[in-house]
């Protein structure tokens, strides 16, 4: 191999490589686009099942016609050249009558007049009365008493008849036999239907053949299959063309069906669909626009009632504002005045206030709920850092978690965690959930977490009191909902908090979420915008918490409720 060579092979494996690719890769392509189509095209997919059924049923039924059609053809002209064979033997045996002890070459002479006056005889018919058709003859004298052997004399292209044929024929047995020999141009090769008889009525013994062509035969099969296989091919077509038309004057109302589901499930209560006759479809159509109707007739209703629900809430809490401001003053001076009362009335001075407090409370929560209700609630958001709003959060509750029993700990990153966030609202949803968290720990560890990505903050309470059932994360954002209304609550909470609280995380575009098992404590997750044109993405801290079957608080944290002011102090060797 010359060194051009070489370098020639390496270029054409490249050239094989990539053109192997592009096909491999064009046929994914295909392949994940059929199966695009199949799953979300019903017409398709009817269509196609349809066509591959039906190729089947084709294919089987073409083959049994073609079986059928093969076997009858062969039988006709087995049975015609039997006949045709028994007469040609006849023949035969009248033009070798005394044949006996003649040399080679005279019995090869009368082998030949023989065959010539074969070749000449009339053709007999079957009792269908129709001919073999044309056919070569061949005589041949005995094997000298070893079948199959070659004779000593022979008339006829006898190198054409297959030995096995020979070894019937010679041993007195009348036999058939497709057989397949080339042509005398050797550019091809012709099927015979062979059939070779005993001449038993001479002394000398003789065996005749005839030699059937089954071109006719092979031609007439070769247009039966073409006339199957074009009639299959359009059979098809016409099968496959009819279904798609079926199929989507059945599909075409249900994608409108859906098209119009999709726009009323999109806000437009006004979307019905036509109408048109009185088969299933258009019943369909009626029992869709009936039921559109009545859903628009109740969430008007619905709309209706939340509206007045969230004005009477509005009006009634602005109306009690000013005689709750009156009650809070005189209250405000008998609790002032209360060490010169008895000690029962002090007591009740005292209770007043607590209660005031609590009720104040509850109609700063609804005033707040109603405006979020409302919408006219903006976000006053800025780009700060979230470390300072948690530790004030935590700074609020340690009163409450030191009469509680619980420690309050909180885990910061030594980095700042700049958000565009509002202080206000973010300060309260951390206070709610702390507050709830310390309320439901039973005197155990509660864990501020706050964690950062680079398009996410969240912050974590997680407390490792009695938990959540199932079933009940998605309950505690509910108004007014309690897990638990005969316990002794400790925080005399509005149970607006949480309400609230989602909905100022949806507010800044985040979300808050909850997790809790019966005995292994709960954990809200606050999950918020950096910047509140992108959206969140992935949050840093995940549910449920690494240490869901954690009963201790982990190392690394700082307890806010002992030491605040090491907050932002420096904190090496922690947790090692």
């Amino acid at each position: 191999m010359t060194l051009e060579t070489g370098r020639r092979l390496p270029a054409f494996a490249r050239s094989t490589a990539r053109l192997v690719r592009r096909v491999v890769v064009f046929a994914r392509r295909r392949a994940v686009a059929f199966n695009e189509l199949w799953k979300h095209s019903l017409q398709f997919r009817v269509t196609v099942s349809t066509l591959a059924l039906s190729s089947a049923v084709v294919f089987v039924l073409g083959m049994v016609l073609q079986n059928q059609i093969t076997e009858r053809l062969l039988d006709t002209k087995r049975t015609a050249a039997v006949a045709q064979t028994r007469a040609a033997a006849e023949t035969a045996a009248g033009e070798l009558v005394g044949l006996g002890s003649e040399t080679d070459e005279a019995l090869t002479n009368r082998l030949q007049n023989a065959l010539k006056k074969i070749a000449i005889t009339p053709t007999s018919q079957d009792a269908a009365g129709s001919a073999a058709g044309t056919f070569v003859p061949v005589l041949a004298s005995g094997g000298n008493g070893q079948p199959g052997a070659k004779p000593p004399s022979s008339a006829g292209p006898f190198e054409n008849v297959p030995p096995r044929l020979r070894q019937f024929v010679e041993a007195d047995q009348m036999s058939f036999l497709e057989h397949t020999v080339p042509d005398d141009t050797g550019g091809g090769r012709t099927t015979y239907l062979i059939v070779g008889t005993p001449l038993s009525t001479v002394s000398t013994p003789l065996q005749l053949y005839l030699l059937f062509p089954l071109t006719t035969e092979q031609n007439t099969v070769s247009t039966v299959q073409n006339t199957l296989l074009v009639g299959g091919l359009v059979l098809l077509l016409l099968l496959a063309g009819i279904t798609n038309l079926v199929t989507r004057q059945v599909v075409r109302p249900v994608r409108q069906a859906a098209a119009a589901a999709e726009q009323f499930a999109g806000g437009d209560l006004d979307q019905r669909l036509a109408v048109l006759g009185e088969d299933d479809l258009a019943k369909l159509a009626v029992s869709y626009n009936g039921m559109a109707a009545s859903i628009q007739r109740q969430i008007r209703q619905l709309e209706e009632f939340g509206g007045l629900q969230r004005r009477f809430t509005s009006d009634v809490s602005h109306e009690l504002r000013t005689p709750l401001t009156t009650v809070r003053m005189a209250a405000d001076v008998l609790h002032a005045s209360r060490e010169q009362f008895p000690a029962g009335l002090a007591r009740s001075t005292e209770l007043l206030v607590d209660e005031l407090d609590r009720f104040e409370a509850l109609l700063g929560d609804l005033l707040e709920i109603s405006r979020l209700d409302a919408g006219v609630e903006e976000l006053a958001a800025e780009f700060i850092d979230v470390r300072p709003i948690a530790t004030r959060a935590v700074e609020q509750v340690r009163v409450i978690a030191g009469n509680a029993g619980s420690s309050v700990e909180l885990v910061l990153p030594e980095e700042e965690v700049i958000a565009e966030v509002d202080a206000r609202r973010v300060e309260r949803i951390l206070r709610n959930l702390l507050a709830n968290a310390v309320d439901h720990s039973e005197g155990k560890p509660v864990v501020l977490t706050v964690g950062a990505n680079e398009t996410a903050v969240a912050i974590t309470v997680r407390d490792h009191g009695v938990g959540l059932r199932p079933g009940e994360a998605d309950l505690v954002f509910n108004r007014f909902w309690r897990a638990d209304p005969s316990r002794n609550r400790r925080t005399g909470g509005t149970g607006l908090g949480l309400a609230i609280s989602q909905e100022d995380a949806r507010l800044h575009g985040g979300e808050l979420d909850a997790w809790g098992e019966p005995g292994n404590g709960a954990c809200f997750r606050l999950v918020l915008p950096r910047q509140q044109d992108v959206p969140a993405g992935d949050p840093p801290l995940v549910l449920p918490p690494p240490d869901r079957f954690a009963t201790e608080v982990p190392l690394g944290v700082i307890d806010v409720a002992s030491a605040p002011e090491a907050i932002f102090a420096e904190r090496e060797g922690i947790g090692q």
